[in-house]
């Protein structure tokens, strides 16, 4: 790990991600968390204190080794207990069916082989379980598609491997979870980059 990423990188990403301009789009998705609950990427721990009370384990797949001192602070605040497992998503280590509920929010932009960790997402699940979403990717308007393509090879380096184009709908349903439609959204976030603000959450299940 370079020195960038050990020491600059950490400190970027809580930034980002406990910004209070997509804070507010966590909530209604993770709302939808039940049973046996596994989540992508953990990061700094952003999104937990938006789970629901009901939800008191939480396993966590993390590629970096140990959880950083800034996700320790916000484990320290929060009631619920995590199961870590550090290792890449491309490859999960849990039998078929395991799951109620896999959780991924702005992880699927970094996950080099993006289209095999989500066909694990959906192995792990229960049939009839939920993946839950909320990602930023590929924009509708073609003219901030062009700038989010012409803007990625830079992101990727300065952002630990995050792509701006990714086509987020497009993966889900290649890997076979199908999305509930009344629970789809697509919308800038207000007040950010269109390049960066782009955002799709939502609900797929494993049927």
């Amino acid at each position: 790990m370079s020195w960038y990423d050990h020491h600059v990188l950490p400190r970027v990403i809580e930034w980002a991600m406990h910004d209070r301009r997509i804070a507010r789009y966590r909530k209604p998705v993770l709302a939808e968390a039940s049973g046996r609950v596994l989540e992508i990427g953990f990061g700094t721990g952003a999104n937990l204190p938006h789970y629901p009370a009901h939800i008191k384990q939480l396993e966590i797949v993390e590629p970096h080794t140990g959880i950083n001192a800034r996700a320790a602070r916000h484990l320290a605040a929060s009631d619920i207990e995590i199961l870590p497992h550090f290792l890449s998503a491309e490859r999960l280590p849990f039998d078929q069916g395991s799951f109620d509920t896999v959780v991924s929010t702005f992880t699927l932009c970094s996950i080099p082989a993006v289209g095999t960790a989500l066909e694990e997402m959906r192995r792990v699940l229960k049939t009839g379980g939920r993946f839950l979403f909320l990602e930023h990717g590929l924009s509708s308007e073609p003219a901030i598609a062009r700038w989010q393509r012409r803007l990625t090879p830079l992101q990727k380096r300065i952002g630990g491997g995050c792509h701006l184009d990714r086509p987020i709908r497009e993966l889900i349903e290649t890997a076979g979870l199908a999305i509930e439609s009344q629970k789809f959204e697509q919308r800038y976030a207000p007040k950010l980059p269109r390049v960066v603000g782009w955002l799709t959450s939502g609900v797929a299940r494993k049927n």
